[in-house]
């Protein structure tokens, strides 16, 4: 009788275990919230370096930012469309070779579809042709809010809080 059941009971183990593959592959449901929030913060960054402004407009940001630069010298803080974000970092990067940005330490505080997260970052920039150095860095962190809508999440609130800058800071 005992023989006769370990059959049946794996196949009762293995159809419970595979029945979380019925998923459909883009579901939401493949990752926890904060996942999902931490792979928008990221994208923010990928996609900034790679100037894919596109994929900024579209994956990473809301139609309106609060967008706050102060601590980099903006006058006040705005609400800023994602098309204005990418216009004003397009003509920043002008003339640069490279940009890397590398964040991390990111402490992540959802409250139902909104979410909080702060992130240590380095921001690297680099022009081949500066003469008095070719590297600037910019060293601080992020507050980053978030909403969840139909889409998923998406950044709605951006406040960069520059702790030092370091090298050519004009790379002429």
């Amino acid at each position: 009788m005992t023989a006769r059941l370990i059959p049946t009971i794996s196949m009762v183990i293995l159809l419970a275990a595979c029945s979380s593959f019925n998923q459909p592959i883009n579901s939401n449901n493949r990752f926890s919230d904060r996942e999902q929030i931490v792979e928008i913060v990221n994208k923010l960054f990928v996609y900034t370096d790679e100037q894919n402004w596109n994929a900024l407009q579209t994956e990473v940001f809301t139609n309106e930012v609060l967008f706050d630069m102060v601590s980099v010298g903006a006058e006040s803080v705005e609400t800023k469309t994602a098309e204005e974000i990418t216009q004003m970092w397009d003509a920043g990067f002008e003339g640069l070779d490279a940009v890397h940005h590398q964040a991390g330490n990111y402490i992540v505080d959802i409250d139902d579809d909104t979410a909080d997260v702060k992130a240590y970052a380095v921001a690297s920039h680099y022009k081949k042709a500066a003469t008095e150095g070719n590297i600037r860095e910019f060293i601080g962190s992020y507050d980053i809010g978030l909403v969840r809508n139909s889409q998923g999440w998406r950044i709605n609130e951006f406040k960069y809080n520059l702790k030092y800058l370091d090298g050519n800071l004009e790379l002429k």
